[in-house]
């Protein structure tokens, strides 16, 4: 009997190789992301945009999932239709936004000359930044659905295996996605253009989709080998009702919480870190971007070992506290206006990098020991959708604080003049959700203690 039992997710090296394929594709989603964060400068120089324009691209990529609730319908999707489905829905979703974005960045849509009113943001844009908004926020429709269902699909393969350092593997590949155009997007914008820069992406996220049909293949083989073990568990289908199990559970809350607080100090610092290089440390703008490129190249190889520790040892809560520590150090010295050094500033992002690594590997594993497998899609989804208010609304907010706080700025780096930028009032922000995500770790570890949810305790069963 026990040979009949055995399924691919037994094999090593097949859950391995479906881990990979389903990492490159976010590799790829998160390449996009990134790609023209690094080129605030080079856009205010050669597109004539300002931070306000900046800040409200960058942002729109949440726009969709938060106020059309886009992240919760597609966690519903993953749970009713499948992975699969999803896998390659999110695909293409990623792909037709990141097409309408390069398009409105090359000129083919929208104009820089036809200016519309934004009246909820009280903000003038041209029609070339709406529409560029508009084909990052269905992308990021696109990544996050994408995102949701490869979380899904890692607990699937990694079931009662090495869950935390296979989702730390997972953030690890993606995170490269991030480091490459950071620390190479202005070398490749300033000898092509920001246009090109963008395209040469939209090819990975092709090869992502490629990559997800061959990972279907054996996701299929997989389900036919364990719908008889699910069906003698008794484990039936995905329910509307089931949704009360996630909306009245006070744990998943604080790691939703957790997740907006933490990754609204990170990914926004993506998109304003090459530009506070710039502006505070006088690094030059091609290579503004390594610094920040750190990060990321941190978490690949730091995440896969706090996941281990996790998996072997436990103390989950723990890790995230940490972590959330770290984090209220590194936005201080960024704050603080008299530390201009660019090694103070390589050492904080390495600080930065080992925090980034500490919270999602203990974090996305917890999930699962709070919420049934059935219902991880929704689960992840409305986490992810909480994550998109910070991933809308910093950038935004970051952007318009810059611009309200330097009036003049914008306009005199786009007449070639030598000023910076002073963003001491801005990094404010950053501070304080640095320790608004240190309370809700501190209130996740008291409720894993009042309910018992195992995040102390390890990953692997004996």
């Amino acid at each position: 009997m026990n040979a009949i039992k055995q399924t691919l997710r037994d094999s090593k090296s097949a859950r391995w190789t479906a881990l990979v394929i389903l990492s490159f594709t976010m590799f790829a989603g998160y390449m996009f992301t990134e790609v023209i964060s690094p080129l605030k400068p080079i856009m205010e120089r050669t597109l004539s945009m300002n931070s306000t324009d900046y800040g409200f691209i960058t942002s729109a990529y949440g726009i969709f999932n938060v106020f059309l609730f886009m992240l919760v319908i597609v966690g519903i999707i993953l749970d009713k239709f499948g992975i699969r489905f999803s896998a390659i829905t999110s695909a293409l979703v990623m792909i037709i936004g990141a097409t309408l974005k390069y398009a409105a960045f090359k000129g083919l849509v929208g104009s820089p000359d036809d200016i519309v009113h934004v009246p909820v943001l009280n903000i003038d844009i041209s029609t070339q930044v709406l529409l560029a908004g508009v084909g990052f926020a269905i992308f990021g429709v696109g990544v996050e659905y994408a995102g949701i269902t490869v979380s899904k699909s890692v607990a699937k393969w990694f079931k009662g295996k090495e869950i935390a350092l296979a989702m730390g593997m997972q953030v690890a590949i993606a995170r490269l996605g991030s480091f490459a155009p950071l620390a190479f997007g202005a070398k490749i914008a300033n000898e092509y253009d920001v246009p090109t820069t963008i395209l040469i992406v939209i090819v990975f996220l092709i090869l992502g989709l490629i990559g997800f049909f061959y990972y279907n293949v054996q996701d299929r083989k997989l389900d036919a080998q364990i719908v008889e073990e699910e069906t003698a568990n008794g484990d039936d289908d995905f329910k509307f009702s089931d949704l009360m199990v996630i909306i009245g559970n006070w744990g998943f809350w604080l790691i939703a919480l957790l997740c907006v607080f933490f990754y609204s100090t990170v990914f926004p610092f993506y998109k304003y870190g090459p530009d506070l290089m710039v502006n505070k440390f006088g690094v030059s703008e091609e290579w503004a971007g390594l610094l920040p490129s750190l990060v990321p190249f941190g978490t690949m190889l730091l995440t896969p070992i706090f996941g281990s520790i996790y998996d072997k040892k436990g103390k989950g809560a723990s890790i995230m506290m940490l972590g959330a520590v770290l984090l209220i150090i590194v936005h201080v010295i960024f704050y603080l206006p008299f530390i201009t050094s660019v090694v103070a500033a390589f050492f904080n992002v390495i600080l930065l990098g080992i925090a980034f690594s500490l919270v999602p590997s203990a974090m996305w594993p917890s999930v699962p020991k709070i919420i049934p497998e059935k219902q991880l899609g929704s689960a992840y989804a409305v986490i992810f959708w909480v994550q998109n208010f910070g991933l809308w609304g910093i950038p935004l907010a970051v952007g318009i604080v810059l611009d309200r706080t330097n009036p003049g700025v914008a306009e005199a780096k786009a007449a070639g003049e030598m000023v910076n930028y002073d963003y001491q009032t801005t990094w404010t922000i950053f501070v304080a959700l640095t320790i608004l995500a240190l309370i809700t770790a501190l209130l996740l570890k008291l409720e894993d203690k009042r309910k018992a949810y195992g995040l102390e305790l390890p990953n692997i069963k004996k």
